[in-house]
């Protein structure tokens, strides 16, 4: 299974989006980096393969994107999945 393409900025939607969908995986890795204190660096490199040596302020806006991205998802994007 292969990563699915990324944008360096996730959606600022109120709603969840087909990105959101496509990217739930991506989204539980980064939550569960960030549970772990795992260097973002790192976490950066291995989910979306991104070398923060060579581009800094890109795998910074990535990661910080995408990581608020997923905790929107876990306090409001979720009630998306609990409609019939």
């Amino acid at each position: 299974m292969g990563i699915a393409a990324f944008e360096d900025r996730a959606p600022d939607a109120p709603h969840v989006t087909p990105y959101d969908e496509r990217h739930h995986l991506t989204y539980w890795r980064l939550l569960d980096a960030a549970e772990e204190k795992a260097d973002w660096r790192e976490a950066v490199r291995i989910i979306f393969g991104i070398d923060p040596a060579a581009e800094p302020e890109r795998a910074r806006t990535v990661y910080d994107s995408h990581l608020s991205r997923a905790r929107w998802m876990c306090e409001a994007g979720y009630r998306h999945y609990l409609r019939p």
